[in-house]
């Protein structure tokens, strides 16, 4: 075949990063130095490979065909650099549709895996398009790559910049938020159904979406073996650099890379900031018996990590593990995530699994590894939020330990201590304290803050903050799994009957339950983060797991709006309290100690009886007081609360020094609503001698 190449090969577009100007259309524009590039003549197909023997582009009409119309070789002598394959294809625009195909050995137990007739997505595709075909003659046909204009006018935005001390996080699935017919959305299911539900989003308060992946990945398994069970979460990635064609609105080729930056743009100008989940540990392809479908056919014993034998180490508990410190990986994902900071205004990461990041790469854990610090200290990502998910499925178990420095965490101790505590398990008073108060445990001694931290009670793995209080054993045997997938340590209750009941001293105390737990949540130092949904007791039916239900089970139920309406209205008027108050969100740990003579402590901690905390006792219930010596604002007020998971009624006393505060009641989760909280923290004052009586299970909190 033909093989054009350019005079000359330097990385091509390097040399052509546009910083911000005036012109809406160039701002923070970041080419890519590998995959297909798009030039006023052509397009330039760049792509790594180090042990190929021959490279060829696939180009393709339309989305169905399974053939190609045209083949273009790579010369080895002219259009090879080093490992790098490079060829320059005159004529062709935006919207071109392609594959790579690569020739070379294979000899999986010395880890190549090339495949002259496997079909090889780009591990640098701007999109995709189509699904996979049928393999009928043995070969998978993915779908196609998709050149790509990143040209956009952005109408002057900017990343927002908030600090994680003012950030309250909402964990949601793209496609789950609108996709139920009760949400009313003209887009369901879409990025352009997300816009539609900014107004909701702008009154429930939160101030950034964590987007669940948004990376291509196969909406159902390659080989078809399982179409009863869809990919729902997304957490098989195949493309890093691609937005998810199954969200987009139509079916143009390429159109989800507009849909998708027109979302950011919606939701950055209504105050919100967009954090997206990546999947940098595995991908797709599996272990020996999965799919070649992009980098095995490249070079597989440099993606992955492999052993002696060249099977597939398997610390993600999904078939492979990518190499991420090998300096090609390392490449890989540092472009990805400045293309999306910078091309998509991508405010933060969350990166799953990210103890594999720590691996080095022959699998060993070991300290500040090149690609955490390289994320860390990488000077185009310094205004992002980059966010640990501190353990894999190996057993690494990182919390408070990942890394120094920028990174932040997904607290899974907090998770589970807070869990336990309104459980009433024993013991659990001290490890509540400090989850209220910032986790110093975990983060001071790496001169990390209270921020760090990332908090939750429930996220998408997991039971809902509804199914916690409902269901005391997991019930996902719609996973066609006989129920044995899924945690079986849930530190969940149901109160005396599994899943839905209309006894009401049963639904009165979930309700107390779902309450104090967000309470909890909401007014603890650290960065809050809500699953979608709670805050309008969203269920799945008791399944805890629910990464294949592409259905109402996981779909956000838009009846609950209405029907839930008094939760609703309280995790507002919760949310919106924390954004006031910088007495519950401190940049600094909490010392016990007043900033200056004559003022409080910054936080102080009685026992029910009105004396000092004794921390040996057993006792379950506690007073806390969150102080406003050190805030220099006149917004600061006195937080203070009444902690009480036991099962019985218990007689508070309130100590004389802190009766002289005008105390005004916000919150009483045993109060029937509209007294269930007061969002101006103006409901009636501490009854004057300071005793009161709490009911089981309940939380008050007082304003002064």
């Amino acid at each position: 075949m033909l093989s054009l190449s350019t005079p000359t090969f330097s990385t091509p577009g390097a040399s052509r990063f546009v910083m911000p100007t005036t012109h809406n259309y160039m701002q923070f524009h970041y080419p890519l130095p590998y995959g297909a590039i798009l030039q006023e003549a052509g397009v330039q197909f760049v792509v790594y490979s180090r042990s190929a023997t021959a490279m060829r582009v696939l180009l393709y009409r339309r989305v169905t065909d399974r053939e190609p119309y045209r083949v273009v070789e790579f010369n080895p002598s002219n259009d090879r650099w080093g490992d790098i394959w490079s060829v320059f294809v005159p004529g062709l625009k935006a919207g071109q549709l392609y594959h790579f195909q690569a020739d070379g050995p294979f000899a999986p137990e010395e880890g190549y895996r090339f495949d002259p007739r496997a079909r090889l997505i780009d591990p640098y595709a701007r999109a995709l398009a189509g699904e996979f075909m049928p393999a009928t003659d043995g070969i998978v046909r993915p779908p196609r790559c998709v050149v790509v204009d990143d040209m956009f006018d952005w109408q002057g935005d900017r990343h927002l910049r908030r600090p994680f001390s003012e950030t309250v996080i909402y964990e949601m699935h793209v496609k789950g938020f609108t996709k139920a017919s009760s949400s009313g959305a003209k887009s369901a299911g879409t990025y352009e159904g997300v816009i539609e539900k900014i107004p909701y989003l702008k009154s429930l308060g939160v101030t950034a979406v964590e987007l669940m992946p948004v990376h291509e990945f196969p909406i159902l398994d390659p080989f078809g073996a399982k179409p009863e069970r869809q990919n729902y979460w997304g957490y098989d990635s195949i493309a890093f650099f691609s937005p998810h064609r199954g969200y987009m609105q139509g079916d143009k080729p390429g159109d989800q890379v507009r849909q998708f930056k027109e979302m950011v743009r919606a939701l950055h100008a209504a105050g919100m900031e967009v954090i997206l989940d990546v999947v940098f540990n595995h991908t797709a392809e599996g272990n020996h018996m999965g799919p070649t479908l992009s980098f095995k056919g490249l070079q597989n014993n440099v993606y992955y990590m492999l052993n002696e034998d060249g099977t597939y180490k398997n610390y993600s508990g999904c078939g492979n593990t990518v190499n991420g410190n090998h300096p090609i990986c390392r490449e890989m994902i540092f472009h990805c995530l400045r293309y999306w900071v910078y091309n998509y205004h991508i405010d933060g990461f969350r990166f799953d699994l990210a103890s594999i990041l720590s691996r080095d790469r022959n699998g060993e854990l070991m300290p500040n590894t090149p690609i955490v610090e390289i994320i860390a200290e990488d000077p185009m990502l310094a205004d992002t939020k980059i966010i640990a998910e501190a353990w894999d499925a190996a057993g690494a178990y990182q919390v408070g330990s990942f890394a120094k420095s920028r990174w932040a965490e997904w607290n899974g101790h907090y998770r589970d201590d807070i869990r336990r505590y309104w459980r009433g398990d024993a013991g659990m008073t001290g490890r509540f304290a400090t989850r209220l108060s910032g986790s110093s445990d975990l983060y001071q001694h790496s001169g990390r803050d209270p921020y760090h931290s990332i908090n939750f009670v429930t996220s998408h793995d997991g039971y809902t903050l509804n199914d916690l209080v409902s269901y005391e054993q997991k019930h996902n045997q719609d996973n066609l799994e006989n129920n044995c997938d899924g945690d079986n340590n849930n530190y969940s209750a149901n109160y005396g009957v599994e899943g839905p009941t209309r006894r009401k001293t049963i639904v009165d105390l979930r309700m107390r339950q779902a309450k104090n737990l967000m309470v909890s949540l909401l007014l603890s130092h650290g960065t809050p983060m809500i699953a979608s949904g709670d805050e309008v007791l969203r269920t799945q039916r008791g399944n805890n797991n629910a990464y294949c239900q592409d259905n109402s089970m996981s779909w956000f139920d838009w009846k609950l709006v209405e029907r839930n309406e008094e939760m609703l209205r309280f995790c507002q008027a919760v949310i919106a309290f924390r954004k006031s108050q910088p007495t519950v969100r401190r940049e600094t740990f909490l010392t016990g100690h007043p900033h200056k003579p004559g003022d409080l402590a910054d936080v102080s901690w009685y026992s029910p009886d009105g004396l000092p905390m004794d921390w040996s006792r057993a006792s379950q219930s506690f007073v806390c007081v969150f102080g406003t010596t050190g805030l220099e604002t006149p917004a600061a007020k006195y937080v203070m609360l009444l902690l009480h998971p036991g099962h019985a009624t218990q007689k508070f006393v309130i100590p004389t020094d802190l009766r002289k505060l005008p105390w005004k009641t916000f919150i009483d989760t045993s109060a029937e609503t509209p007294r269930d909280i007061y969002p101006n923290a103006d409901g009636p004052p501490l009854a004057a001698k300071g005793e009161l009586q709490l009911i089981h299970h309940t939380l008050q909190c007082y304003v002064a």
